[in-house]
C-alpha cells in the first residue's frame, strides 16, 4: 500500500521531506493591525557581534531583523531577513537581537519591522549602520552584578508543565533499538525528566492511531476499546506524570482517505468520513477517561489535532479543520464543561488568528491557544489573544526546539543547550507552557534511530545519555523561587552573553550565565565570541560556591564519544564511560572578597554555559 505521495511506507521520510514545507489552505484572517516601525533602533558593535536594540511596538508579536549590503554610506543591495539558520520562523519575540552571520569588520545597514501576525510583516524602521569588530587578543571582560539580598521578583520557569515524546504506544513496545528495550527506556527517559526537572505532563501524537485498537467497526457500527489506551495512561500516571490528550490521528475505520498518512506508523490524516461518528468516539473516550481516572481529567489539557496548517498533517482544506475544531471541542465539553480544550497545535505559530477569529464567531470554546515554533524562541501570542478577544486564554507552545529538522547535527551538541536556555528565559512570564520536543531519542517517525548520535531530536539518547540540552534543563531546574535583577556591561552583555540569577528559600543563589547566538552557523564555535565572565555579588562575601559548567569539554556527549572511539553503537566498556559521565562535574571555588561582595571570575567559550551556585549566609 502507498501513502498520500504514491510512495511506500519505507519512503517516509522521502515523503516527509517532499511535503512538509507544503502549508495546507491557508484562507485568509481579519484585518490586521497596521504597525509602525519601531522606533530607536541602535546597533553596537562588539568583538564578533552586532548587539541591535529597538522600542516596542504595540500590537507586535515578534520582530524580523533585516540586513542590507553598503558601499560606504550608501545601501547598495536590498534588506532582506537575518537568517540565523533556525528552519522555521525567523522572527523573535524581543526587543534586542544579536547578529554574528555578517562577516565581521565589513559594513551591513540594519532594520527591524514589527510582525502583528506570524505571516505579516510590517514596515521597515529607518537603517542604522554597523560592524561586527574582528577578534583580537583576550576574550572580552563582561561584567555581571547582583545583589544576593535584592527583593527580586517571582521566577517562572515555562519548562516546567510540559514535555514531548514519541508517541505512547511505544511505551508498551518490546522490540530493541541499538540493543535497548524500547518501552522500558522510553518510561525511564520520562520518569527522569520528572524526577529530575520537575516536568508534569507529556505530550505526544496518535492516541487515537490503530496501534491502539481505540475504534473500528464491527457490522457497521461503532466499536470502542480503550484498553491500551489505558495502559499507556497508567504508566504515565504511575511515575507521576499526567497526558497532554492531542485528540489524533484518524482511525482507519472512521478515514474518508486512509491512504493519506504520515510518517512510518502511518497516521492516517485524513477528515472522518462521518461527523456525527468522529463526535462519538471523542465523547466516549472523555468520558471513558473520566470515568477511569476521576477529577483529575478536568485538569487535563485536550488538544485538537497536530500541525493541520500542513498538508503532511491534513489532508482537508482549513475551513474542515476548523470543522473538526469544533466538532471535537464541543464534544469534549458535553461529557464536562470544565475539561479543557484548544488548538489550533500549528507548525509555525500558524492558523493561531484564524482559529480565533472563527470561534469568536462560532462561540465555540478555546481555552489554551497551542502552537509550535523552532529555531528561534516563540513569538508573544498575548497582543493576538487580547485584540481577537481572548485574553484569558492559556498560552501553551506544546512543541519547541533548535530545529524541525529530523537526524539534524545541531541536537546532538552545545549550542542547542544554550539555544534552549535563551528560549526559556525569553519566554518566562509570558507563556504557560515551552514545551521542548522531545525526551527521548526512542523516537521513529522517519524510522528507528541508526546509531547513537545521529541528530536525534531527544533530550536522551538511546541508552539513556544526557545530551547537552538536557543538562541545560537540569540547570535551569536548579534555579531558585526568586529572581533576582542582574547589571550586565562589557562587550556582549545582555544579548551574546545572557544571565539569570535566583535566590532559593534557603537564601543560597543560583545564577546561570552562558553565551549564545541564535546563528547555527555558529553551532561548532566561534573564537570571536568566547568571553570572560566577572560575576560580583553584593552581600555574598564569604560564602563558598560551587560551579557546573556545560561547553565542549564538559557534558558534551558529542566530545566523550569520539574520544572513546564510538562507531554505531557503543559497546559494553564504551556504554559504561559513558554511563559514568552522565553528570556534569562539579568544583569547588572561593569567589574572592571585595568590599562586602563575592567575585568570581571564569572564561566561557561559545557555546557554553555555566551554573553558579552560591552557599546560603
Amino acid at each position: 500500500m502507498t501513502n498520500a505521495s504514491g510512495t511506500r511506507p519505507s519512503d517516509a521520510r522521502t515523503d516527509w521531506e517532499a511535503r512538509i514545507a507544503r502549508r495546507s489552505d491557508e484562507g485568509g484572517t481579519a484585518a490586521l493591525p497596521d504597525l509602525p516601525p519601531p522606533a530607536g533602533l541602535t546597533a553596537t558593535p562588539g568583538h564578533g557581534h552586532v548587539r541591535l536594540s529597538w522600542q516596542p511596538v504595540d500590537g507586535a508579536v515578534g520582530y524580523l531583523v533585516h540586513r542590507a549590503p553598503l558601499d560606504g554610506d550608501r545601501v547598495s543591495g536590498p534588506f532582506t531577513p537575518v537568517d540565523h539558520l533556525g528552519g522555521d520562523v525567523l522572527s523573535v519575540p524581543d526587543t534586542w537581537y544579536v547578529d554574528t552571520t555578517g562577516t565581521p569588520g565589513e559594513r551591513y545597514a540594519y532594520a527591524v519591522a514589527a510582525v502583528p501576525e506570524v505571516t505579516v510583516t510590517g514596515a521597515l524602521s529607518g537603517p542604522v549602520p554597523a560592524a561586527a569588530l574582528p577578534a583580537g587578543g583576550e576574550p572580552p571582560t563582561v561584567t555581571l552584578h547582583l545583589d544576593a539580598g535584592a527583593a527580586g521578583t517571582t521566577l517562572h520557569r515555562p519548562w516546567q508543565p510540559m514535555i514531548g515524546s514519541e508517541r505512547l504506544s511505544q511505551l508498551l513496545c518490546r522490540d530493541r533499538s541499538g540493543g535497548r528495550e524500547i518501552g522500558a527506556e522510553l518510561l525511564a527517559a520520562l520518569r527522569r525528566v520528572r524526577d529530575e526537572i520537575g516536568v508534569n505532563t507529556v505530550r505526544a501524537h496518535s492516541i487515537l492511531h490503530d496501534d491502539l485498537g481505540v475504534y473500528r467497526e464491527v457490522d457497521g457500527e461503532p466499536v470502542y476499546d480503550f484498553s491500551r489506551v489505558d495502559q499507556v495512561y497508567d504508566l504515565l500516571l504511575g511515575i507521576g506524570m499526567s497526558p497532554v490528550v492531542e485528540i489524533g490521528f484518524m482511525p482507519r475505520d472512521l478515514a474518508s482517505d486512509p491512504d493519506r498518512t504520515v510518517f512510518e506508523y502511518r497516521g492516517i490524516i485524513s477528515p472522518p468520513r462521518d461527523w456525527d461518528r468522529w463526535s462519538g468516539l471523542v465523547r466516549a473516550l472523555v468520558a471513558h477517561l473520566l470515568d477511569r481516572y476521576g477529577e483529575q481529567v478536568l485538569g487535563w489539557d485536550f488538544e485538537v489535532w497536530n500541525e493541520a496548517n500542513l498538508e503532511v498533517f491534513w489532508s482537508g482544506s482549513r475551513e474542515e479543520w476548523m470543522r473538526l475544531y469544533d466538532v471535537t471541542a464541543r464534544a469534549v465539553k458535553d461529557v464536562d464543561p470544565r475539561i479543557p480544550v484548544g488548538g489550533p497545535s500549528s507548525a509555525a505559530a500558524g492558523w493561531v488568528d484564524a482559529l480565533l477569529e472563527h470561534a469568536a464567531r462560532s462561540g465555540t470554546p478555546v481555552d489554551f491557544v497551542s502552537t509550535h515554533t523552532y529555531g528561534s524562541p516563540p513569538l508573544d501570542l498575548r497582543p493576538t489573544l487580547a485584540r481577537l478577544g481572548f485574553p484569558d486564554a492559556r498560552i501553551l507552545w506544546t512543541e519547541w526546539g533548535v530545529t524541525p529538522t529530523h537526524f539534524h547535527p545541531v541536537n546532538d551538541g552545545t549550542s542547542a543547550a544554550t539555544f534552549l536556555l535563551t528560549g526559556m528565559r525569553s519566554a518566562a512570564g509570558r507563556v504557560d507552557a515551552l514545551s521542548y520536543w522531545v525526551a527521548s531519542d526512542h523516537f521513529e517517525e522517519l524510522g528507528r534511530p541508526p546509531r547513537l548520535l545521529h541528530g536525534g531530536f531527544g533530550l536522551l539518547t538511546v541508552g539513556g545519555i544526557a545530551k547537552p540540552r538536557y543538562h541545560a534543563l537540569h540547570m535551569l531546574a536548579q534555579l531558585g523561587e526568586t529572581e533576582l535583577p542582574v547589571r550586565a556591561t562589557g562587550d556582549g552583555a545582555d544579548g551574546l552573553v545572557q544571565t539569570w540569577a535566583s535566590r532559593r528559600a534557603d537564601g543560597s543563589l543560583a545564577i546561570l550565565v552562558w553565551v549564545a547566538t541564535l546563528d547555527q552557523d555558529k553551532r561548532d564555535g566561534d573564537p570571536a565570541l568566547a568571553r570572560r565572565i566577572r560575576l560580583v555579588i553584593d552581600g555574598a562575601a564569604g560564602r563558598p560556591a560551587v560551579v557546573s559548567r556545560l561547553d565542549w569539554e564538559h557534558g558534551d556527549i558529542t566530545t566523550l564519544a569520539d574520544r572513546l572511539g564510538v562507531a554505531d553503537w557503543p559497546t559494553d566498556e564504551q556504554w559504561a564511560a559513558l554511563g559514568a559521565a552522565d553528570q556534569l562535574p562539579v568544583e569547588k571555588v572561593q569567589p574572592a572578597a571585595e568590599a562586602g561582595a563575592a567575585v568570581i571570575e571564569l572564561d566561557l567559550p561559545q557555546p557554553g554555559a555555566v551554573l553558579v551556585e552560591v552557599f546560603g549566609a
